[in-house]
């Protein structure tokens, strides 16, 4: 560079602007910044112009891609060439550099400059993982001397192994501190001879060739340095520990200074007096020059001179060496002459045997200890500007002392010690239960909670150590360089610290190893001590996190304990580990992880959306430096320490690709390795490396399965575990995506001859998956494409080795950085196209974390998962169906309605065979309608493809939906064509009843019109006599008297033999008819309490005990006193409406029985004996019912309720002829339109009494019943109705609030007759608010009154729209209109029709007024009767649909209990995979006892199914089976473990609260309940039993 000051800012800003860094310098630019994911993290853009040459040239290299030195000119720089003339003669040198182009010597300083101290250590790292040389001294600018990148190069960590120390084996050490001979490579102005190359060369010897330094043949390398001068760089030779192809058996450091020394004398002065040796090239010496030589001290063993002998000038050139040589008093091994006929290969092993040479005996020094040098020197040390942290760092690392590391963190890290492992073994065995033995498992419960208990309040009394106060004090947001700093010396120092330890640790080790008699125990021990001798960041991490976890148990809450999570937060942010899963201790501190998350999740807006990406893999294989290599960034590699566990790491995406990728942030999760050799020997190994794996991929979106090489055994192992966890999360409804990658794969033709290993990888995976399946007892699963979506092409990948060559000295492969930029590329691209994945925000991440980790602490993960994500996802689902489920029903209630009045207002005067045509029409047209109907399919699917809702969650359960939508089409068409039967029987009895009384009115009309007759003909005989009213009054009764003196009513039917005849046909196919023909008559059986008999118990195995069979016959007795009383209300509730008995109320009448001695044993004896009594019960109602029946359709009864019309009718008529033979013309026609008018609103009037009106109650009760199902699901219990789980927490949150014992116990042993009173509470409640049901009614009858209206005016006008024409023919016309307008709305009666038009006088037109009028009249007369009725109950229970039943289906469940506690299933429908319940209770207030003890079970079946308990019943045979396998006796119920800890609290604390009033009810002792159960309070049963059905 000039020595012009100015000049030279002028040449640094110029260039820096070229190149677009001038906003960054100086050490703007951070590490940071160039994490976050873009859309180059998916797309890599070339470098289309000078600006985009530095991102192009930092993305490579932080993919580790050795090429990245190539990003020096513009992408398409080179195109003009090819139309160039190739012969033309064009003079270019090295100072005339194009535009477009930069030497990757500046661009590598100038990024430098711009960088931040971070990014400058993490581009030193990258830049010598890929063997570059890195800088040492940086050029000065800006008016400074030049700098020492001490700070930069710290975090370089190598390995090497010595030759004199294969004892001790390899060292590992930061090179900045490792004593090394340290040899200067400097030219003079006057050189032809590039040192770079010839160290290159001395580099490469014994391996393969490779550019440490960058020369003048390089790309870029020949233009015109701008700023690079004056830079000094380094690299190092490292042995492997062999002699060959060892060139020297130490490590030596070699230092290039950039440009001559004239130009740069403080650097070379600095490298001259820091060197082991220096050696300057050049072909001859100037006049200054030669000063600046002969100036310096010590030449004599320091100084080299490699001489470029040169043709021609020759001789001139080397007399001025020769003269600087003899000044120097020079030997002559010091001077190197390269003559032109020696290659340089062939003269770099002359001067490598030099070095070598030189290097015996010869002081080392290391990097670190060249800074008081450069002080001296008047050089800046860029590390000065840390020293503060550099010195806290220290000190914190020094008060380890002599100390043992374990030692040290017993002492100032106490939390994570003994104490914290312990917890997690009790929170583990919490779980398992497996060493109870004796106890009582909620004992044992309750008394591994009480000793977690006092380890937390142990833990929590524990004073922050001097150390870790000094660690949080550093930690601040505000001063986050000076915390960046701390951390990194930190790391620094304690990683130094943690490699002397272990590598005296492994030395023991080999030695107690190589011995002949081994001491297991001591190896045993040193195993131990190897793995708790790291020491790191993550401890004091983990430290700060239980200090939180464990100050918030103890209600410490102090604001330095409150603020952790912010300041861990923080670190997050700006891309530091946080520790997921200690490995150690096998634990995670929720409270920590989910406060420090929502933390983060304040930070950034509530802007969380996460992508989780996790490598899995055996240890050792890379998987580490796999997701370094993608994504840029630093989890620990080769850091002389095993750490266990999990670690996550966020990095942001840029705001363009948030849209694309949907998520703000990628969650890298790095985790050990599985199989781990130094954890083999420990006892929970594979059991630990199986949790570790189901619980990471459970978190995770992606997963990468990193596989080391082709191994099949190594492979079998890992993919073995592997399948056991997708298993898992395919059960619980993740799916994330899989990768596997096949690491060492070499080779041109890899991918080609791998397709066939490929395939064959896919078959070991269907085989694995197989005995995974039946492991995971999944034995649907048949291939591992059944487990998730895989592509042997698309989701395998193979990746050449890591190293170009062998280690230490290997280059990172650019095939390795390139194959795995490819596989990020197709990774992001892939989830960019992904759209059917849920996204996670921060708080579902966290549910997954609690969830997953509480479901892996168990033995059988697939039975113990409980995600209230899923539980929400499927509630949601759930309340959606149900609604769907109701429309479904209301339109097929609608069209049955209609079908059924098709069938009531049929032609009487057709033949019975014509209705069972028409009935079995209507049948057909329903199972058509049922078919075609997929509105709930269509809403299912819909539903599934939401994005909005965790559909994926809930996979598995869609077919239960599905069977479900089957199941209720199957029972709404048993529902509706028992519905059409039931009303082809009474068209058939309304036929029947109505030919009967048909028949008597025609024989009194007759008699009327002949009584008639008489009285006129008496009259016209003596015309003064006229008869009075009293007088026509008193013929017409004793008319009446004489002829309904025969009339007899219908005849009863034998209701109980009908019901025992169908009883019967009900056992005909089992054999049992010889138990029932000693049977005759129904009638007394039933009428006493029903008893158990001995006949009647299952015994099920022999040697039963006394108190065992007293058990079943208890359990059988409750059972039926509970059947026969919900199937007496069920019949009660039929016998209530006005309909006649039908066979088929017997038929579902038995069905119910059958469905509730499902899953219970009994002898055969018992059900016939239970229906029997049951049978008997219903033939005395069904019979109330016929008679009530018959009473409403006699035709003495219905001739007395017409006997006043018909008076009126003989009076009216006697009157209208009496008038016209009496009266004159005038008075005569003015009493005879009185009279007609009268009568035309008489007959109008019983028109609309006997026909109208009771057709528009009827309509009014068909659609009150859905009516009020819609007002309930809309009213104060809406919450309630809409989810069988809402439904049932309120039950539960009533009952304890209102203290109500019997309650409880009608709740527990008759659940379906208390849910079905409380439905009918609730019905009554929503009905008699603001007069609701009146409401109702009133909006039904103004609906049905609108279509009247409408119907008769239609029906007053022929089809032409013309009116009917005035005269009394036409009132017959008018009515049928009526009829036919409103045939699919009421059904008018014909035979009150022509009992109301008996000799009617009156013409249409008026009669049509009339009936308008009536029809006022008639909806003022029924508003008015609504509004006074207040009987709901009665009103309720006549309607045809009932309410209380629709809305009992809606929440019922399908009736099954736990067999262990009898909590009801709360699943829906009938059909359903498993039975499941939100918490289930202890077993003693299911009436279960403990042995010989007569005490009610406290054990929960939660607790009972985990532990090593046995179980014995009917079900087993008597024999004893354990409670873990129950899904073997009990394979249709899920019983996982409670949702939390304090969920089953509610259940605990109501065992406690009536344990006496319980014992006393169910005829036992009182149950011993754990202590801990005491301390439960109402508020936090009540917390529990919200947390157990997932209410927020």
């Amino acid at each position: 560079m000039s020595t012009n000051t100015g000049e030279e800012h002028a040449v640094l800003f110029t260039f820096l602007s070229k190149l677009g860094l001038e906003t960054f310098y100086p050490n703007k630019l951070t590490l940071r910044s160039l994490l976050e994911i873009n859309k180059n993290s998916i797309n890599e853009e070339a470098a289309i112009s000078v600006q985009k040459i530095p991102w192009c040239f930092l993305r490579k290299l932080f993919k580790l891609n050795a090429e990245c030195r190539g990003c020096t000119q513009v992408s398409n720089s080179d195109d003009n060439e090819e139309s160039s003339d190739p012969f033309e003669v064009v003079l270019y040198t090295a100072d005339e550099s194009a535009d477009d182009r930069v030497n990757p010597l500046d661009l590598v300083t100038a990024l430098f400059l711009c960088a931040d101290s971070f990014l400058q250590q993490e581009k030193a790292l990258k830049m010598s993982m890929c063997q570059f040389s890195v800088p040492l001294l940086m050029p000065p600018v800006n008016n400074s001397q030049s700098t020492l990148m001490l700070w930069a190069l710290r975090d370089i960590v190598k390995e090497w192994c010595p030759h004199l120390s294969e004892s001790r084996g390899f060292v590992e050490n930061h090179i900045v501190q490792a004593e090394i001979p340290f040899y200067s490579f400097v030219r003079l102005n006057n050189c032809s001879l590039s040192k770079s190359q010839m160290l290159n060369q001395v580099l490469s010897l014994g391996q393969q060739y490779h550019n440490y330094f960058i020369h003048r043949d390089m790309k870029g390398g020949a233009i015109k340095r701008q700023i690079a001068n004056g830079l000094a760089e380094v690299s190092w030779y490292l042995p492997r520990g062999r002699g060959h192809p060892d060139v020297f058996p130490d490590p030596i450091a070699f230092a290039n200074l950039r440009g001559n020394i004239s130009e740069s004398l403080a650097q070379f002065t600095f490298l001259f007096q820091v060197s082991t040796a220096t050696f300057v090239f050049l072909d001859k010496i100037e006049k200054e020059e030669h000063e600046i030589l002969t100036s310096l001290q010590d030449v004599k063993s320091k100084l080299f001179l490699v001489v470029n002998r040169k043709d021609g000038s020759a001789e001139e050139d080397m007399e001025s060496v020769k003269k600087t040589v003899k000044e120097l008093d020079l030997p002559n091994s010091s001077v190197k002459v390269k003559d032109p006929r020696v290659n340089v290969v062939e003269f770099s092993e002359k001067l490598s045997a030099a070095i070598k040479k030189i290097t015996v005996g010869k002081p080392t020094m290391s990097i670190e200890n060249m800074v008081d040098k450069a002080v001296e020197l008047g050089l800046s040390v860029d590390e000065c500007r840390s020293d503060d942290q550099k010195k806290t760092a220290e000190k914190l690392v020094k008060g380890i002392g002599v100390q043992k590391i374990p030692d040290y963190k017993r002492k100032q890290l106490p939390l994570q010690g003994a104490d914290w492992k312990k917890l997690s073994q009790l929170e583990k065995e919490e779980c398992r239960l497996k060493t109870h033995g004796n106890v009582e498992p909620e004992k044992y419960k309750s008394q591994l909670q009480r000793e977690q208990q006092q380890i937390k309040e142990r833990l929590g009394k524990e004073k922050l150590s001097d150390d870790m106060k000094s660690f949080i004090n550093q930690l601040p947001k505000n001063e986050s360089k000076s915390r960046d700093f701390f951390l990194k010396w930190m790391k620094l120092k304690l990683d130094a610290r943690s490699r002397d330890q272990l590598s005296s640790l492994r030395h023991q080790w080999k030695e107690q190893s190589n011995k002949e008699n081994k001491d297991v125990e001591e190896i045993k021990k040193l195993d131990q001590e190897l793995l708790e001798s790291s020491l790191g960041i993550e401890h004091y991490m983990r430290e700060m996190g239980l200090i939180y976890e464990f100050s918030l148990q103890s209600q410490n809450s102090a604001d330095e304990v409150h603020r952790l999570p912010g300041l861990a937060a923080d670190l997050l942010l700006d891309g530091y580990p946080l520790e997921l899963l200690d490995g150690g201790a096998s634990n995670i501190p929720e409270k920590w992880v989910r406060d420090v998350l929502m933390e983060l999740h304040r930070k950034v807006g509530e802007k969380s959306r996460l992508l989780v990406l996790t490598v899995l893999g055996v240890q050792s294989t890379g998987k580490s430096t796999l997701l370094n290599t993608m994504f840029g960034v630093q989890f620990a590699v080769s850091s002389g320490r095993c750490t266990r566990g999990a670690y996550m790491l966020f990095l942001r995406v840029s705001d363009d690709m948030q849209h694309q990728l949907n998520c703000d942030f990628i969650v890298l999760i790095d985790t050990e390795g599985l199989k781990a050799p130094q954890l083999a020997q420990l006892e929970d190994s594979y059991e630990h490396d199986n949790q570790l794996a189901t619980f990471v991929i459970g978190l995770s979106d992606v997963t990468i399965i990193n596989v080391g090489s082709e191994n099949s055994t190594e492979m079998k192992d890992i993919l073995q575990i592997a399948i056991h966890a997708f298993l898992r999360m395919r059960h619980i409804g993740k799916k994330p995506i899989c990768h596997f990658v096949h690491q060492n794969v070499a080779g041109v033709s890899a991918h080609e001859r791998t397709l066939t290993e490929r395939q064959h990888l896919l078959d070991q995976l269907n085989e694995m998956t197989q005995i995974a399946a039946e492991m995971e007892k999944q034995p649907s699963i048949k291939r591992f494409t059944d487990v998730l979506v895989y592509d042997i092409k698309e989701n395998t990948w193979n990746i050449p080795g890591l190293w170009h060559g062998t280690p230490p000295m290997a280059s990172v492969n650019t095939g390795y950085s390139e194959a795995v930029a490819d596989f990020k590329k197709n990774l992001l691209e892939a989830v960019k196209k992904d759209k059917t994945g849920d996204v996670s925000q921060i708080p579902e991440f966290l549910e997954w974390v609690r969830s997953l980790w509480k479901a892996v602490k168990y033995e059988n993960f697939i039975f113990s998962f409980r995600n209230t994500l899923v539980a929400q996802a499927y509630e949601n689902l759930c309340k959606e169906f149900s609604e769907w489920e109701w429309e479904f029903k209301k339109e097929l209630i609608s069209w049955q309605d209609e079908a059924k009045l098709e069938i009531f207002n049929s032609d009487n005067e057709t033949h019975m065979e014509t209705w069972k045509t028409l009935v079995a029409s209507k049948k057909s047209q329903l199972l058509q309608k049922i078919e075609e109907q997929k509105e709930m399919e269509k809403e299912l699917d819909e539903y599934y493809k939401r994005k909005d809702v965790h559909v994926n969650l809930i996979e598995k359960y869609k077919m239960d939906f599905i069977n479900r939508i089957r199941s209720l089409k199957v029972e709404f068409q048993h529902s509706v064509n028992n519905a059409l039967d039931f009303a082809l029987h009474e068209k058939k009895s309304s036929k029947e009843a109505q030919d009967i009384q048909s028949k008597h009115r025609e024989m009194i009309e007759k008699e009327v019109m002949k009584l008639l007759s008489d009285r006129e003909h008496r009259t016209l005989s003596d015309e003064q006599l006229e008869l009075s009213d009293e007088e026509l009054e008193r013929d017409f009764e004793e008319m009446w008297t004489k002829v309904t003196a025969n009339v007899s009513g219908l005849k009863e039917l034998n209701i109980s033999e009908k019901v025992l005849q169908q009883l019967r046909i009900h056992f005909s196919k089992r054999n049992f008819n010889e138990e029932l023909q000693n049977i005759t008559d129904l009638k007394d059986i039933g009428k006493g309490s029903f008893e158990v008999k001995s006949e009647h118990v299952n015994v099920g195995w022999k040697d039963l005990k006394v108190w065992e069979k007293e058990a079943l016959h208890r359990e059988l007795q409750s059972f039926a006193e509970t059947a026969i009383e919900s199937c007496t209300r069920s019949v009660r509730g039929i016998a209530k409406t006005d309909a006649d008995y039908h066979d088929s109320f017997t038929k579902d009448l038995l069905e119910k029985v059958d469905l509730s001695l499902k899953g219970k044993r009994f002898q055969l004896k018992f059900e016939i004996d239970l229906k029997l009594h049951i049978c008997g019960i219903a033939s005395r109602e069904f019979l109330q019912m016929h008679r009530h029946f018959l009473l409403a359709r006699d035709p003495k009864i219905q001739l007395e309720l017409n006997k006043p019309q018909y008076m009126l009718d003989f009076i009216d008529l006697y009157k209208k002829r009496d008038c016209q033979r009496k009266a004159d013309d005038c008075q005569r026609k003015k009493d005879d339109c009185q009279r007609k008018a009268d009568h035309c609103q008489r007959k109008a009037d019983d028109f609309f009494r006997l026909c109208i009106k009771p057709a528009v109650e009827e309509y009014i009760r068909r659609h009150l019943g859905t009516d009020i199902v819609d007002e309930v699901l809309a009213g104060r219990h809406s919450a309630e109705y809409s989810s069988r789980h809402l439904f049932q927490y309120n039950i539960q949150k009533e009952l304890l609030q209102n203290e109500d014992f019997q309650g409880f116990v009608k709740f527990i042993c008759n659940y379906e007759i208390y849910v079905k009173d409380l439905i009918f509470h609730h019905i009554k409640q929503e009905m008699s608010k603001d007069k609701a049901l009146c409401k109702l009614k009133c909006q039904n009858l103004k609906v049905i009154v609108k279509k009247i209206t409408d119907a008769t005016e239609r029906a007053s006008k022929g089809e032409d729209g013309v009116l009917l024409p005035d005269n009394k023919e036409s009132i017959t016309e008018l009515i049928k209109n009526m009829r036919r307008y409103l045939t699919k709305d009421i059904s008018l009666s014909e035979e009150a029709e022509k009992t109301a038009l008996f000799q009617i006088q009156s013409t249409c037109h008026p009669f049509k007024e009339s009936l308008i009028k009536s029809l006022r009249e008639m909806n003022e007369q029924l508003q008015e009767e609504f509004s006074k009725s207040e009987d709901i109950t009665g009103t309720v229970n006549k309607l045809p649909t009932k309410p209380q039943d629709e809305l009992f289906n809606r929440v019922f469940g399908c009736g099954q209990q736990c067999p262990f506690c009898k909590v009801p299933c709360e699943a829906g429908g009938k059909q359903h995979e498993k039975h499941h319940a939100a918490v289930h209770r202890p077993q003693g207030l299911g009436r279960c006892r403990i042995i010989d003890s007569e005490k009610l079970e406290v054990t929960m079946c939660t607790t009972a199914v985990h532990s090593e308990r046995k179980f014995r019943c009917p079900d087993t045979n008597g024999e004893w089976h354990p409670y873990k396998d129950y899904s073997t006796i009990y394979p249709d119920w899920l019983i996982p473990p409670d949702y939390t800890r304090e969920a089953s609290d509610y259940w605990k604390y109501v065992l406690v609260k009536y344990n006496e009033r319980f014992a006393q009810e169910y005829k036992a002792e009182p149950a011993d309940v754990p202590e801990a159960w005491k301390s439960i309070k109402q508020e936090e049963a009540l917390k529990g039993l919200k947390e157990a059905f997932n209410i927020t």
